[in-house]
């Protein structure tokens, strides 16, 4: 829910840590400004706000910054507790549980989402960074098993921190099984997270956020490897 308030988010509308950040807000009903940026000249706002990293997404509370996209979700949830669903679960094990299968995600699909797309330079390297990505996704084919309890998210009944950080990639994914002709989130290898995908993706919290059109992102992405390619000296 895009709007006014005193909630401004910095972002990039491919970036899959700035896609859940977006979903977590949509799930809270909480109205913010998205201010989309050009990470070939950024802006002075987002300079001064991620002085460190300075990197999207960054979530200004009342003209304070909050930086790093984990963190940003744990914040909206702690901040807006009374604010719609829980993203984290109440319970301490289970909070603890949700918070090392996000920090996975991050750690082995995101890095293999990397190697994909930006850093791999021949046809074997992206071959391997998607096999990479398959045995982290088999991975997390038993961890929604075991988090879902039979019920439609990592969440349970209701989407959470687990989804929110999973579902993130899935715009990039469509652009990946568009450039390698086949599905990453395979339903023969991975039933439980092809199904999980379409309920996500279906969302209304996810709606206008996560992307579908594989084309767009894909005519996005050299804008992206211009930006990530080493600069000459």
């Amino acid at each position: 829910m895009a709007g006014g308030g005193d909630l401004k988010l910095l972002g990039v509308w491919t970036s899959p840590y700035v896609i859940r950040v977006r979903v977590a807000l949509n799930l809270k009903s909480l109205p913010y400004e998205y201010v989309e940026e050009n990470l070939g000249s950024k802006s002075a706002l987002l300079l001064a706000s991620n002085p460190v990293h300075k990197t999207v997404p960054v979530l200004l509370h009342g003209g304070r910054p909050v930086n790093e996209s984990q963190v940003i979700l744990q914040y909206i949830d702690e901040v807006y507790a009374s604010n719609g669903p829980s993203v984290l679960p109440a319970d301490p094990y289970e909070r603890a549980a949700a918070r090392f299968w996000a920090a996975y995600v991050d750690d082995k699909v995101g890095a293999a989402w990397q190697g994909m797309l930006f850093t791999c330079r021949t046809e074997e390297e992206r071959a391997a960074a998607v096999a990479r990505a398959v045995a982290a996704l088999q991975t997390l084919e038993g961890a929604l098993e075991e988090c879902s309890k039979g019920k439609a998210f990592f969440g349970g009944d209701a989407i959470g921190f687990v989804d929110v950080v999973l579902g993130g990639y899935l715009g990039w994914f469509g652009a990946v099984d568009k450039m390698i002709g086949r599905r990453v989130i395979d339903p023969a290898k991975t039933p439980l997270l092809a199904r999980w995908e379409e309920r996500f993706r279906a969302a209304e919290a996810a709606k206008g956020v996560v992307p579908d059109d594989a084309d767009k992102m894909l005519e996005f992405l050299p804008t992206l490897l211009a930006l990530s390619a080493p600069k000459s000296k």
